[in-house]
């Protein structure tokens, strides 16, 4: 009797792959319909719908949770709610691969905090080299605008890793904290999108769908496969992989939104991700 074959199970690099491309594709779709309902309306209606979606899937327990924990959680939605409006107002005004390289100045000033290293104040200046370069090459205050934005949410991104690290150190399941900061955040963004989001859902009920497929993209689908991949894969290998976003979100930007980098803004990303690759591994080593 023959014994029926397994079925070949995904590894951990193509799920972490799969993550980030689900993340960047979902960002350009909803850049696809930031005429109808803006940067801050496209924003609350993701965060409306992930936290939605997070809340019935996870259906998290905050019984016995204490004041340490709560301060944590906030502070994780106060960080979910800076990154994903100010990415979203800087993809509004520059090109999205720029604006993600940008914003991956975030974790890299996490990875070399407090270092005095010579090696890591490199990766520093190779980041802000490749800022620089971007900043230059920008056309006009609406460009430099964006990069502001987009460097405001590398800020927020920061603090999201620092408040999911002091989250970490208590008891409370990760995927609670998760679930629980992600409605901290929608409360946060909806008041300033509520109003272009709800004109925009009323002209086209279809955004509704379009925007839960979105919250899917960017949240509960991208989440669920790197917590399966981080069971197999070295945080280090992840952290290098996930400075890759630059690069596939260039690519979203060019399939869903025809957008064009000129070579300088494509030599200004390459930096800022060996910058991140680069620091990243140098603090999984420490």
């Amino acid at each position: 009797m023959t014994t029926p074959a397994r079925r070949p199970r995904l590894g951990p690099l193509p799920l972490a792959l799969a993550a980030i491309v689900s993340v960047q594709f979902g960002n350009a779709l909803a850049g696809t319909t930031f005429a109808e309902v803006g940067a801050l309306g496209a924003a609350s209606l993701r965060l409306l719908f992930a936290a939605v979606i997070l809340l019935v899937v996870l259906r998290p327990s905050v019984r016995g949770w204490t004041r340490r924990v709560w301060i944590g959680v906030i502070a994780l939605g106060i960080g979910l709610a800076g990154m994903n409006s100010l990415i979203y107002l800087a993809i509004e005004r520059v090109p999205i691969g720029v604006a993600v390289a940008v914003e991956l100045i975030g974790p890299l000033a996490v990875a070399v905090a407090g270092t005095r290293r010579p090696r890591d104040l490199l990766w520093v200046a190779l980041a802000a080299v490749g800022v620089g370069m971007l900043a230059l090459d920008s056309q006009g205050a609406l460009a430099i605008a964006g990069i502001v934005l987009a460097a405001g949410a590398a800020a927020f991104w920061a603090l999201y890793i620092l408040a999911s690290a002091r989250l970490g150190a208590t008891s409370v399941r990760g995927v609670d904290g998760l679930a629980v900061a992600m409605v901290v955040a929608a409360v946060i963004v909806v008041p300033f999108g509520a109003g272009s989001a709800t004109s925009a859902v009323v002209a086209d009920p279809m955004l509704l769908a379009v925007f839960a497929g979105i919250a899917l993209m960017t949240s509960a689908l991208p989440y669920a496969l790197e917590f399966i991949a981080l069971k197999t894969m070295p945080t280090r290998v992840f952290g290098v992989l996930s400075s890759l976003g630059p690069v596939v979100a260039a690519l979203a930007g060019l399939i869903v939104l025809g957008q064009v980098l000129s070579f300088l803004q494509l030599a200004a990303i390459a930096l800022v991700i060996a910058a991140s690759a680069g620091a990243v591994a140098s603090a999984q080593r420490r």
